[in-house]
């Protein structure tokens, strides 16, 4: 290699070790303040001329918010619906219901995987907290359960919304990668769905079932009473005495309608993936099935859907909904600042040639690209506590690599640095924080359950993407 790229790297490795400081340290900067200040450094550093330097900020960042920005305000309001109108609760329960004690958390990772679509982490988890509190009950007694039925029980759920969150899109950190490294979105869903299954499984009921009688986590009697005193199912009907916002009892909504809504948006993406396989389709069906399919699009009428058919039904007021919708905005304001601030770092890379000096490095050293976007974002995810940092980061340095690479290469590749993000979750973790809390666990049981359940994931969607890219 030459001086100019030996250079060039060194200037990487320094905008990530300042990334790290800005954000750790006592000067605890906001993550999208330290991805500009670091971006404008980087970018001056590497020689990129004065003129064109706002400009790289400017377009990095405009273009991540314009794909992956409104998409996500999209999803978080489309959560928020299935929330407020008790959707995502009635799957959630309604798949539990029939469950044999012994089957309940393989149950519960079912109704994590589905409420896991549409949600956040941390949203999901919430969701879910009143079942697994309920459903606990169920198990104290279960001779097949040892230890914390509570344990059990949340670590399927741990492990499938936080496989979904950073494999999987329409998730926003996938998204980002998808945007970033041009990927295919309808294989990359269907890939890190199938990554996703087998990680669940062993992170989840496995892992839950081998740590569950080795922890004593006992939940505070209150907390456990807010969450399942008033919005208890009855045994027998599966319905909710949740009132809407106004006061009135909540209508139940119909389970395949709840279903649907969730599914509508992947479903839609999915779809313009099958369309592009299909030469034989009419022009007008495919041009209607890329419209529908797109990210934007595909978020949009999921939300129309929920909006009519879910929402409104259900008995919740307009004003109600309105009320919602802008808290649910008011909740990803800092992911999308984060986002805009990767944009611009990832732009940044790109314009003053950074990123092909670590695509030369990289294809020099014969290092494979999966295990390289997995380290990158596993490295700055557990250093910066935020996976959204750690995607961001990784997909701008690795997206020189990835334009040379098959659809179905840069498809695991974005599931492989999604699995790196979300593994070694640790104190520095909000995610790790409300587990903690939300249990009533010690520091040494959330490290031993929440951190090691996310880094299972992490671990097993690496391995799995490995043996996918046999086939690529």
């Amino acid at each position: 290699m030459t001086t100019h790229t030996w250079g060039l790297l060194a200037i990487l490795v320094l905008s990530i070790v300042a990334l790290i400081t800005l954000i750790n340290t006592r000067l605890r900067l906001h993550p999208f303040l330290a991805l500009t200040l670091v971006s404008l450094a980087a970018a001056v550093a590497a020689g990129e001329p004065a003129e064109k330097i706002a400009e790289s900020l400017e377009t990095g960042a405009g273009s991540i918010l314009g794909d992956v920005g409104v998409t996500l305000a999209f999803g978080a309001m489309l959560g928020r619906l299935l929330s407020d109108s008790g959707a995502t609760d009635r799957i959630a329960r309604l798949i539990v219901h029939r469950a044999g004690r012994r089957s309940l958390p393989w149950y519960m990772a079912g109704a994590a995987f589905v409420i896991g679509i549409p949600m956040f982490f941390e949203v999901g988890l919430i969701v879910l907290l009143p079942l697994i509190f309920s459903v606990a009950q169920r198990l104290r007694d279960d001779h097949d359960v040892k230890g914390s039925p509570y344990v059990a029980l949340a670590a399927p759920a741990i492990a499938a919304l936080c496989t979904l969150h950073g494999m999987v899109p329409p998730h926003p950190g996938p998204l980002i990668g998808v945007n970033g490294l041009h990927a295919n979105l309808g294989l990359t869903i269907g890939v890190g769905l199938v990554c996703a299954i087998p990680t669940v499984i062993l992170a989840g009921p496995v892992y839950g079932r081998w740590i569950a009688p080795r922890l004593d986590v006992r939940p505070d009697r209150a907390l456990v009473a807010q969450f399942t005193g008033d919005r208890a199912a009855d045994a027998d009907t599966g319905t909710s005495a949740d009132t809407t916002g106004s006061g009135r009892p909540r209508r139940s909504v119909p389970t395949g309608w709840a279903v649907a809504a969730v599914l509508v948006p992947v479903v839609l993406m999915l779809l313009n993936t099958v369309a592009d396989l299909v030469p034989a389709l009419p022009a007008g069906l495919r041009h209607t099935l890329a419209l529908t399919g797109s990210p934007v699009v595909a978020m949009f009428f999921g939300l129309l859907f929920a909006l009519f058919v879910v929402a409104l039904p259900s008995g919740v007021g307009g004003e109600a909904i309105r009320d919602s919708l802008g808290e649910s905005l008011r909740s990803v304001a800092g992911i999308l600042l984060i986002i805009a601030g990767g944009g611009a770092f990832n732009q940044v890379l790109e314009d003053s040639g950074i990123g092909k000096a670590v695509e030369s490095a990289a294809s020099g050293a014969h290092l494979n690209v999966l295990v390289l976007g997995w380290l990158l974002a596993l490295l700055l995810s557990f250093s910066t506590g935020s996976a959204t940092v750690g995607i961001v980061a990784a997909t701008g340095v690795l997206a020189p690599m990835a334009a040379t690479e098959s659809s179905l290469a840069t498809s695991l590749l974005v599931v492989a640095i999604g699995a790196g993000s979300v593994g070694l979750n640790y104190v520095n973790h909000a995610g790790f924080w409300l587990v903690k809390e939300s249990f009533g666990m010690t520091l040494g049981q959330a490290t031993k359950s929440h951190t090691v359940i996310q880094t299972l994931v992490s671990v097993c969607g690496l391995l799995m993407t490995l043996l996918l890219s046999l086939l690529a």
